[in-house]
């Protein structure tokens, strides 16, 4: 998740209003095609959770990624 607005193909832009809990300060780019691993007790804050209409619209983004192409 990033703050930068520079949009890309797997790309979406996440807001408060697109959180089930929580709250951003600002509208903030979430990069489907970027994964990271986070050891659970570095971190320090809790921001939010996605509601469920927004997991529905990153799940096809996810199987386009990597789905195996022909």
């Amino acid at each position: 998740m990033s703050s930068n607005p520079n949009p890309t193909r797997y790309s979406f832009t996440l807001t408060s209003a697109d959180l089930a809990s929580g709250t951003l300060n600002r509208p903030s780019r979430v990069r489907v095609d970027k994964f990271y691993t986070l050891v659970q007790r570095i971190v320090v804050k809790h921001f939010g959770k996605v509601n469920e209409p927004t997991l529905d619209g990153i799940r096809p983004m996810l199987l386009d990624l990597y789905s195996p192409k022909d």
